[in-house]
C-alpha cells in the first residue's frame, strides 16, 4: 500500500512518511527480479540494484544510529575501497542485503521515534545537526537512489514508475 505524506501532517510524521515512501520504493523496484538481475553491474562503475539498498542501509544506519549514538552492527565501509558499501560481495545474499536494510531502518525508526525534531548532537564530520536535519538529508539521500534505481530497472526489463498502479 502506497502511504502518502499528510497535506496538512505535523512536521516529523510528514518528514517520516515521506523517508518512508522512498524506503519502499526501493524495495518495490528489486520486486519480481532474478539474483542475478539484482546484482548486474549496469553502470562502468559497477552500480547494481542490489548495491544501492546495501549502500542505503549503511546510510541509515550511519545517519539515525551512529550520529545519535546508537548502536549499529559492522557497516561496510572501507576507506581504502571508495563506495565499498554500494558493492556487492560474492558471499553476499540478496536476502543478507534486504535483511540489513530493514534492520537499519527499523534501528532508524526507533531513534525517530524516540527524539524530537531539535534534538542536536555532532556528526562524523564535526558539525552540529538536528534530527530534523538527518531526516532531510535522508529523505534526499532515498529519493535520489531511488531515481537511480528506476533508472537501473528501466535498463534491465523497461519498468519504470516510483509506485504499484
Amino acid at each position: 500500500m502506497t502511504r502518502n505524506v499528510p497535506f496538512t501532517g505535523e512536521e516529523k510524521d510528514s518528514l517520516w512518511t515521506s523517508l518512508d515512501r522512498h524506503r519502499d520504493v526501493a524495495l518495490w523496484k528489486l520486486a519480481g527480479l532474478t539474483d542475478e538481475q539484482l546484482r548486474r553491474p549496469m553502470t562502468p562503475s559497477g552500480l547494481s540494484l542490489l548495491g544501492l539498498v546495501k549502500h542505503l542501509a549503511a546510510y541509515e544506519y550511519e545517519w539515525f544510529c551512529q550520529t545519535f549514538g546508537r548502536e549499529t552492527e559492522p557497516l561496510p565501509f572501507d576507506e581504502n575501497a571508495p563506495d565499498a558499501e554500494m558493492r556487492i560481495g560474492p558471499d553476499e545474499s540478496t536476502a543478507d542485503v534486504l535483511a540489513f536494510y530493514a534492520r537499519a531502518r527499523a534501528a532508524a525508526d526507533a531513534v525517530i521515534g524516540e527524539l524530537n525534531l531539535e534534538h542536536r548532537t555532532t556528526a562524523w564530520f564535526g558539525a552540529e545537526v538536528t534530527l530534523r536535519w538527518v531526516l532531510i538529508h535522508l529523505v534526499e539521500e532515498t529519493a535520489r537512489h531511488t531515481g537511480h534505481l528506476d533508472i537501473l530497472r528501466e535498463l534491465l526489463d523497461g519498468a519504470t514508475g516510483d509506485h504499484p498502479g
